[in-house]
């Protein structure tokens, strides 16, 4: 069993949010690596940065995605760094992979600067940029849609990916051959906001 979507994008794109009205609305489950980590490993993920460090988090990170996209039915978000991991990227070849784009501003503002972001800590600005300049052509390169987030209502967001999704399952249905892997590698095809 495979997800019905991933969603990717960096801290403060709205991953947590759109991800449970999008699932909402297929009608499936909704499953985010972070909080599969935080129950593997019995504390909040700040605490395994803090205590464990990052390379004990983005290996608990690692078996999360794994499991998830293995055997996870519904919608599932990973964590915004997730996609930096080689194996990762591997494993999201032939998966519905939706990037949520959103940018610097809209993200400071979502990510705030009382949240517990572990790889934010010291200097959130610099550091959120950093991130976005690091990861966002993996994002781009990954993604089979990407929507727009910046000023958008949530629900408005999910109602767009949901009807992609569904209209790209339909098209698949009806060409009757190459069904779910060639939603994954398509380029161009970018939400509007």
């Amino acid at each position: 069993m495979s997800p019905v979507a991933v969603l990717i994008g960096p801290p403060g794109a709205g991953k947590s949010t759109v991800g449970p009205l999008l699932a909402a609305l297929l009608g499936a489950e909704f499953a985010e690596t972070d909080a599969l980590v935080e129950e593997a490993a019995g504390k909040p993920v700040s605490d395994i940065f803090i205590t464990d460090g990052e390379p004990a988090f983005r290996d608990l990170e690692r078996t999360a995605v794994t499991q998830a996209l293995d055997h996870h039915p519904g919608i599932v978000s990973l964590g915004g760094g997730a996609v930096m991991d080689p194996q990762t990227r591997q494993r999201l070849a032939g998966h519905r992979v939706v990037y949520l784009q959103t940018g610097f501003a809209a993200a400071m503002r979502r990510v705030g600067l009382d949240t517990p972001r572990p790889l934010l800590l010291g200097n959130p600005r610099g550091r959120l940029r950093e991130l976005l300049a690091e990861r966002l052509p993996v994002y781009e390169s990954l993604a089979g849609i990407t929507v727009v987030t910046d000023d958008r209502e949530p629900q408005e967001i999910a109602d767009e990916i949901a009807a992609a999704i569904t209209a790209r399952i339909a098209a698949a249905a009806g060409e009757g051959a190459g069904a779910e892997g060639d939603w994954a590698g398509e380029d161009g095809e970018h939400g509007s906001g």
